[in-house]
This record gives structure tokens, sequence and C-alpha cells, in this order.
């Protein structure tokens, strides 16, 4: 089988991808020392309680599905892992000294396109690890966007979508990785040029993915718009209450100080918090 091959990974699955390679027919049991990470994981957050709730299940039911592993490069008597680093983990906090495994021929681009299948379609990483492994795969394995597409079954605009999250500030990308700031607020930031001043004010306020949204539309509808269209102090005032109440305002104030406010809401709750604000307080 030519390992060049362009494999539709999700298109056929993993089961699909592990017939392509040489595989030892018998299944066997390893220690669980004997196994080292996939150095191209691109899985880099395991989930606490989830790896709880599989640690409990192998203590009563044992591993179900063997670790699919390759011997080392880097260290001669280790195996790396290829997919199940997920059990392998589990299987250390349930206290296991073996695991099964299947073990199998794969060079470099097998093991991370076997890693990039399995979390995909379990839904496992986050849009960040999954960008991350997108471009591993173009800059260390000279695929283009549309390889990319044809392996993972997606269209060539979701993976021009997925990589764009990787073109935000490095501050911002370890906000992520430590869990500051969700994906959803992720997609938010990207193409912002202020997208780290934004982020710390989120996290800073706490703003919900929704208020965030509001958030930002000041600033991406101001972005074309000169800095002496509007007062600096109107300015101001219009971000001083987004921040009190997670709403997008609207101040227009003529020569005469004379003008009007909106405030824009998106559904019933939004628009019954807005009244209630009114009744409060007049």
């Amino acid at each position: 089988m030519d390992s060049n091959k362009i494999k539709r990974g999700l298109g056929r699955g993993l089961s699909s991808l592990i017939g392509e390679t040489r595989i030892e027919p018998q299944k066997n049991k390893l220690s669980i020392s004997d196994l080292v990470p996939n150095k191209y994981q691109p899985r880099k957050i395991f989930d606490e309680n989830s790896l709880n709730e599989l640690t409990n299940s192998i203590k009563e039911r044992g591993i179900l599905q063997p670790i699919i592993v390759r011997k080392s490069n880097d260290k001669q008597t280790k195996f790396e892992i290829i997919a199940g680093e997920r059990r392998w983990l589990a299987a250390q906090k349930a206290g296991l000294h073996d695991v099964p495994v299947v073990i199998t021929e794969a060079d470099d681009l097998k093991s991370l396109e076997f890693a990039i299948v399995e979390n995909v379609q379990r839904h496992d990483l986050n849009p960040l690890e999954e960008a991350q492994g997108y471009k591993k795969l173009i800059e260390e394995f000279s695929y283009d966007q549309e390889k990319v597409s044809k392996f993972i079954g997606k269209s060539r605009s979701y993976i021009s979508n997925a990589l764009r999250i990787l073109s935000l500030p490095d501050e911002v990308i370890k906000l992520i990785e430590n869990r500051k700031l969700s994906s959803g607020h992720a997609k938010i930031l990207v193409g912002l040029e202020n997208a780290n001043f934004i982020a710390n004010k989120i996290i800073e306020k706490k703003l919900s993915v929704r208020q965030s949204e509001n958030f930002v539309k000041i600033f991406k509808n101001r972005k074309q718009k000169s800095s002496n269209t509007k007062d600096a102090n109107i300015m101001h005032l219009e971000m001083s209450i987004l921040n009190k109440i997670g709403l997008n305002v609207e101040i227009k104030n003529k020569k005469n100080n004379k003008g009007k406010i909106t405030f824009e809401y998106k559904d019933l709750d939004q628009l019954n918090k807005i009244i209630d604000i009114v009744k409060r307080n007049y």
C-alpha cells in the first residue's frame, strides 16, 4: 500500500485507516510503562470529569477497545500510542499494570492521520486543537487545504475557517489553552485587531458568548468610521452601558444635545431585561 496515497479518513472511518497498515495478527498486552504518548497527538486537553468516568468504567469492565500503537522511533524499547491515549491515561488512574494493544506499522504521517481521525470522529477536539492538527498536516507533511478537506471529509471552506483561529494573537491562544476563554468566545475574536484587549475584557466582565458578541459589535460597527464621526465621550458612555448590562447600545447626540438612545435586543429575555432596568430606576 502506498503510504503517500491520499486517504479519505473520516469518509471511511478509523477501521479503514487501520486496514491500510500492516498489523500483527494477534492482539497483545503491554505494560502501561512500555507505552509513550503520541508526539503528534492533536488533543492537548483531557476533561478530568470525563477521564474519571472512563476510569470507573475500566475498573468495572476493563478496556474493551485495544489501544493502537507503533514501535517508537525515539525510544527503542517503547511503543508510541497512535490512538487511545485517553484509555491509557484512564488505565493508569484505574491502577492497571498492562493494557490490550494492537501493534501496527505506521510512519509519522499515518500516526498523525490516525490521531486526527479518532478525535474528530468522537468530537474530542476543541477548535484550537483541531486547527493545530490540520496545520501539522499542511506544514510538516506538505498537505494543502484541498487535500486536508478530502482527507477529513469536510468542505475546503470548513478547513479554511477552522484554521483562522490560529491567526489569533499568542496571548489569546494561551487563554483558550488554559480554558479561560471558550471556543465560542474564540470564534468571535477571530479577525479583530484588538482581540487581546477584548479577550481580557470578556474574562474581566465574565461575559457569555452572546454578551461577547454584543460587546465586539461596537468595535466592528465603528471599524471603518473616522474617529471624528462620534465624540469620544459618547463612545465611552456606550461602552460603559454595554459593560454594565451586556447589551449593545447606540447613542446619537446632535449639536443641540438632543438625540436618541437605542438598545439592541435579540430575544424576549433581553427585551424584558431592558424593561426591568427602566422600571426599577424610573
